[in-house]
């Protein structure tokens, strides 16, 4: 089947730097500074991008701050669903475009085109929100006070949310952020990983066509070091949402106690999937490894700890394996591509440190296992899928995030011996269980220790249901309902009637 039409992305790769949009402004940074932005998949040089450091900090929250004191708090919550549904539709009408930048920026493969009018996922979790924005309200709270005392409550927008994302998968993470943001009344400065900028770029764009007033959401494209740590330490800044490593998500925290800001962070982790001898394996096999491979394992939750009972693990393992080796490696813009490259050369580089360091600590590598450096290939950030048998618990590979495409399984014999080895990790972001029996199903989900279990699953996601994570996975959650209250203040208010 030949490959579809490529959008039209010229606009945004024309050559010229891309600016920071602050207050409904497309601007250069303070200092006139820009740096590239690269294809992983050959290592070009594809845009140039505004480099923005704590003086554009302070602009784009001077302009949030503005937009939140003004005519954005006044606008009734049918205006903000509206406003959230046109958004939505720009979402869905330029999707395509979107997944060309994010596979062109980050080298997620660009897969197969949508079919008809299929909505797109990231327009689904806005209309999910644009549905909550009608629906946000406190209580009536009958009290024991004496005399005619009436209390209740009221639920305010916090004010202005920094929120800083990952370079994953750039439209989702943009958008997860923005939905609650807007249907709760709050403004943003939204900071994009560095390693890929373009999709918030192009968002930024589409709000505006959305009709969402100047200042409301800014962006700011740049480093972390730079930039997203002056708005974490920024007093005008109300709430910090943060999605990435644990070991930034701590600094975060550190950073933040000058004003105690209110923080979400959605970290790290190092998920268990235990599959039992009951299991379907003819599911559980590619449905564990997609669980590790997908998105070339730089996935925070991929199930990349494989617990399989003991005997069916030979037989998991070849089956993995076999699997792995029939995944096509390539050009993430190639449509019949599963397995595209690691978003950069630093990624690349401590992903093989890992392949590497695996058979130093007795790991057999039953396939993969090295970065893939002939014809096209050798020109991106390419490796393996990778499957490590007979791996231990107390190995560097089995308790560290990779965030690559590395499986490590390893054999159990009880159910209890699983839940205590899954639940040894300082991570609770996620985990799987594959088995027939649906008591056991239940009994797991109960018993490990991670915001999110999947069974007979994995890496399912719909806007209505939560996500986030146990211990060091991270405070609050995205997505749902419970994603709202991470934007919302709660005031109890007293009224002597008498």
């Amino acid at each position: 089947m030949p490959a579809p039409p490529r959008p039209d992305t010229s606009a945004l790769l024309d050559g010229r730097p891309r600016r920071l949009l602050i207050g409904g402004r497309w601007t250069e940074a303070a200092s006139g500074a820009t740096f590239p932005s690269l294809n992983p998949s050959n290592g070009e040089r594809i845009a140039e991008l505004a480099r923005a450091d704590a003086r554009d900090a302070d602009r784009a929250v001077a302009a949030a701050r503005e937009a939140f004191e003004g005519p954005w708090s006044r606008m009734k919550p049918r205006e903000r669903q509206t406003l959230l549904l046109a958004l939505a539709d720009a979402v869905d009408e330029h999707y395509d475009e979107l997944r060309h930048l994010e596979s062109l920026d980050m080298g997620l493969p660009i897969g197969r085109p949508r079919s008809g009018r299929t909505p797109a996922w990231e327009a689904e979790i806005l209309r999910y929100y644009a549905g909550w924005a009608t629906k946000i309200h406190g209580e009536t709270i009958p009290n024991s006070v004496p005399g005619s005392v009436f209390s209740y409550t009221l639920k305010e927008p916090m004010g202005v949310v920094a929120a800083i994302v990952p370079w994953n998968r750039p439209v989702s993470n943009a958008v997860w952020k923005i939905a609650p943001v807007l249907a709760t009344g709050c403004t943003m400065v939204l900071k994009p990983a560095e390693e890929a900028s373009l999709v918030a770029v192009r968002i930024g764009e589409l709000l505006a066509e959305a009709g969402v007033p100047d200042g409301v959401v800014n962006v700011l494209t740049g480093f972390g070091e730079e930039v997203g740590a002056a708005l974490v330490a920024h007093p005008g800044v109300d709430k910090v949402a943060f999605t990435g490593s644990t070991a930034v998500g701590q600094e975060i925290v550190r950073t933040s106690a000058g004003n105690l800001k209110r923080l979400s962070l959605e970290l790290g982790g190092k998920s268990p999937d235990i599959v039992f001898a009951d299991a379907d394996l003819s599911r559980a096999v590619p449905g564990a490894a997609m669980g590790v491979f997908y998105n070339s394992g730089q996935v925070c939750c991929a199930g990349t700890r494989i617990y399989v009972e003991r005997p069916v693990y030979d037989e998991f393992v070849e089956g993995v394996s076999r699997f792995a080796e029939k995944l096509k490696v390539g050009d993430s813009l190639d449509p019949a591509t599963k397995i595209g490259p690691l978003v950069s050369a630093e990624q690349l580089d401590r992903v093989t440190a890992y392949l590497d360091l695996g058979p130093k600590e007795g790991v057999r590598t039953a396939s993969g296992g090295r970065r893939l450096e002939t014809g096209e290939l050798a020109k991106g950030y390419f490796v393996q899928p990778t499957v490590f048998a007979d791996v231990q618990d107390t190995m560097r590979v089995a308790r560290e995030e990779i965030f690559g495409p590395v499986a490590c399984v390893l054999p159990f014999d009880t159910p209890e011996e699983a839940v205590a080895r899954s639940n040894d990790t300082s991570y609770g972001l996620a985990g799987g269980v594959w088995t027939r029996d649906v008591g056991k199903a239940h009994r797991m989900a109960r018993e490990l220790r991670a915001g999110t279990v999947w069974v007979n699953s994995m890496l399912l996601m719909d806007p209505a249901v939560p996500f986030g994570g146990y211990k060091m996975s991270g405070w609050g959650r995205e997505m749902g309902q419970h994603a709202l209250d991470e934007y919302l203040d709660v005031k109890s208010v007293w009224i002597d009637t008498d």
